[in-house]
C-alpha cells in the first residue's frame, strides 16, 4: 500500500506545530539572555555603587577623587545597570531600552572619549554582543510572528476569489 499525500489540514497543522515549537524556542532564548543579561546588570550596578561609596582602595575608586566626567558617569551607571537589571529579568521591553542606552553611553564613552574613559574593554563588548544577541532574537520573533499570522489569513484570502 502506497501512502498517500497529506492533505491541506493536515499540512496546516504540521506548519502550525513547527511554529508553535519555533516560538517556543525563541521565547525561552529570549528569556535566558533577559535574565543572565539582567544578574549581571545588577551585579555591575553594585560595583558602580561600590566605586561611588569608596568601599574599595584604588585607581578612580573613591567618588571623591574621581574627574568630573567619571563622577557623571558613575553616577549614570550606577542607577542605569541596575534599572535594566530590573526591566530585563522582568523581560518588559523598557529594560532593553535601558540596556541600549548603557550601550551607547559606554560605547560614547570608551570609543568617543578613550583618553579619558580609556580603550573599549571586555565590558563593552560583551555589552554589545549581549544587546545584539537580543536584538536578533526580538527580529526573528517578529517576522516569524509576521510569517505565521500571513500564513493563516491565506486561507480567508483564497476563499474570498
Amino acid at each position: 500500500m502506497t501512502a498517500l499525500p497529506p492533505t491541506i489540514t493536515e499540512r496546516a497543522a504540521s506548519d502550525r506545530a513547527k511554529d508553535e515549537r519555533a516560538e517556543r524556542l525563541n521565547r525561552l532564548l529570549t528569556v535566558v539572555l533577559c535574565r543572565v543579561a539582567g544578574f549581571l546588570m545588577f551585579c555591575l550596578g553594585t560595583l558602580y555603587w561600590i566605586r561611588i561609596v569608596g568601599v574599595h582602595e584604588g585607581a578612580l575608586w573613591r567618588f571623591d577623587l574621581m574627574p568630573t566626567a567619571w563622577k557623571v558617569a558613575a553616577a549614570s551607571l550606577a542607577v542605569l545597570y541596575p534599572v535594566a537589571g530590573v526591566g530585563l529579568w522582568m523581560t518588559v521591553s523598557w529594560g532593553a531600552v535601558i540596556w541600549a542606552l548603557i550601550v551607547i553611553g559606554e560605547a560614547l564613552m570608551h570609543v568617543g572619549l578613550p583618553e579619558i574613559f580609556g580603550e573599549a574593554d571586555v565590558l563593552l563588548t560583551a555589552n554589545v554582543v549581549g544587546f545584539l544577541l537580543l536584538l536578533v532574537l526580538r527580529l526573528v520573533g517578529w517576522w516569524e510572528g509576521r510569517r505565521r499570522l500571513s500564513r493563516s489569513m491565506r486561507p480567508l484570502l483564497d476563499n474570498k476569489t
